[in-house]
């Protein structure tokens, strides 16, 4: 059963409330601090306390680092080799780097120069790398979850930086987060380089699955606003399989052939779904295209979601949960000149809605008699009306 992580980035995000909301949540310590020992980068320790913030109690990360061990210049190469020479593990590895070229290709477009060149500032500090590489190693700790977040608040304003006062949100932090969903609410700064960073490469900011909460995890921040926490809370459970009402599974494609629609529908089918259908659509750019859609029981819905996407060209499967109306049925045989066949009865109590000839017996006594299989459905018709 899949992980989750939702990040509720309640009064912002940096890279220490992410650690800390990890560590409020039960990452030992110890096992996040072991792998970062190993970046060969001296003088700094952890330090955790219990801290409120509004009535909210949580964790508050400090990464404490010697005087003499602040480098407030860090090529970003330099950073780089210090990652891949490290005992991280090679996806820990591949993450921190991945965080770095973000934050470091909004840099270099703010300033108009090559990657290569970049220089960090704050966010080349002895406490950002550890923070950026003690994110990688925490998804680590918590097993690799699909990671979902809230749109983060920005904040507004003025705040001091290696450059001057620069306005809020700090230019790498509207960079990064560019294409994101995104709110401009708040005083002061609430989401900083380092956090706008986690956001855009662990996250997808839209609402999670439906899951089972087993831990949650409170990161609390060093500012203290008067309009809002200065708390991450993070969400940490299992996907939860839907098991309880009928859900509607459907998908556009505008790329497949014929035969492989009809072989998805034959295929929903056979694999339990209650219906299933396919419409026209248009689709973007005026181009004819097809809505498949499935309605499934919930103890399905996964299952048949992976073979929506296996066996049709669509990139997502959409799904909601609906609530259907329906008959009894039963089957009761006519008498008609072709032969026997059934009746499918649809109703309620004693009041019977609609009855109607079971398609695949009266084609069958159709061929046998050597007539149209419209004879034999006006012929069943009809015994049934004489009942």
């Amino acid at each position: 059963m899949a992980r989750i992580l939702y990040l509720e980035p309640i009064g912002g995000i940096a890279g220490d409330m992410f650690l800390a909301s990890a560590i409020d949540a039960g990452v030992p310590l110890a096992e996040l601090e072991a792998p970062l020992k190993t970046l060969k980068v001296d003088g700094w320790r952890f330090e955790t306390k219990r801290e409120q913030r509004h009535s909210i109690e949580g964790t508050h990360l400090d990464v404490v680092v010697d005087d003499h061990h602040h480098h407030d210049h860090t090529p970003l190469r330099e950073i780089q080799a210090l990652i891949k020479a490290s005992q991280l593990s090679s996806r820990a590895k591949d993450r921190a780097l991945a965080l770095f070229d973000v934050v470091g290709k909004a840099e270099a477009k703010i300033h108009g120069t090559a990657l290569e060149q970049v220089e960090f500032h704050e966010v080349g500090a002895v406490d950002s790398i550890v923070d950026i590489c003690g994110a990688a190693v925490v998804m680590d700790l918590l097993g690799e979850p699909d990671v979902y977040s809230q749109p983060p608040p920005l904040g507004t304003g003025q705040t001091k930086s290696a450059h001057g006062m620069i306005p809020v949100p700090v230019p790498a932090t509207a960079e990064i987060l560019r294409d994101v969903p995104v709110k401009l609410e708040g005083q002061g700064e609430l989401t900083t380089p380092t956090g706008a960073a986690l956001i855009k490469v662990l996250a997808k900011v839209q609402q999670p699955p439906t899951l089972k909460v087993d831990r949650i995890g409170y990161g609390v921040g060093t500012k203290d606003f008067a309009d809002r926490p200065n708390v991450l809370r993070a969400l940490h459970g299992a996907a939860a399989e839907a098991t309880d009402g009928l859900h509607v599974l459907e998908c556009n494609v505008d790329d497949m052939t014929p035969q492989l629609i009809g072989s998805l529908v034959e295929q929903l089918l056979a694999q339990g779904a209650l219906d299933a259908w396919v419409l026209p659509a248009t689709m973007k750019k005026g181009r004819p295209g097809h809505l498949v859609g499935a309605l499934v029981a919930g103890a399905s819905v996964r299952p048949l979601t992976q073979l929506l996407l296996a066996e049709s060209t669509s990139l997502g499967v959409r799904s909601y949960e609906v609530q259907r109306t329906a008959l009894q049925r039963r089957f009761e045989e006519v008498e008609t000149p072709y032969g026997r066949l059934r009746m499918k009865i649809g109703y309620e109590g004693t009041r019977v809605f609609n009855a109607a000839p079971e398609f695949d017996d009266a084609r069958a006594l159709a061929e046998k008699a050597n007539v149209p299989v419209k004879a034999v459905l006006a012929a069943a018709l009809a015994a049934w009306s004489k009942r």
